[in-house]
């Protein structure tokens, strides 16, 4: 009897623990757009190398009217979104991504996946003449 509870136990613990590394680490939690000048975009790692990027995302902080910037970083999976975006540093740029709950070294650093290029804009930087 007590060999039959500890089997039940043991089976109910590896389901709680796979259903938990599913939700955690595979599970899409969320997606959305982003929009910012990208800031740059690396291919780096020590055993399982990945592409990892920044988006600069600037505006108004409200009630306060001062400029602020936020950084958006995120890793990248596929090779070819990968090299798109190298050629894009320094570009207004609109990124589709997912957000899972925990990254998984082979995917990237981030919680922040991007899966494609939605635009890419070359930014209007006028400077006035004095």
């Amino acid at each position: 009897m007590l060999k039959k509870i500890g089997c039940v136990a043991a089976i109910v613990l590896i389901v709680v623990a796979g259903l938990t590394i599913g939700f955690r680490y595979f599970w899409v939690f969320g997606e959305g757009v982003k929009a910012g000048e990208l800031n740059f975009i690396t291919y780096k790692g020590y055993i399982f190398k990945t592409y990892e990027g920044r988006l600069i995302q600037s505006g108004f902080r409200a009630g306060q009217g001062s400029l602020v910037s936020n950084e958006f970083d995120f890793s990248v999976e596929r090779k070819d979104v990968a090299d798109s975006l190298m050629r894009c540093s320094g570009k207004l740029v609109e990124l589709h991504y997912r957000e899972y709950k925990g990254a998984l070294m082979w995917r990237g650093m981030s919680e922040y996946v991007v899966d494609s290029i939605v635009s890419v804009k070359t930014p209007n930087h006028t400077t006035p003449l004095e």
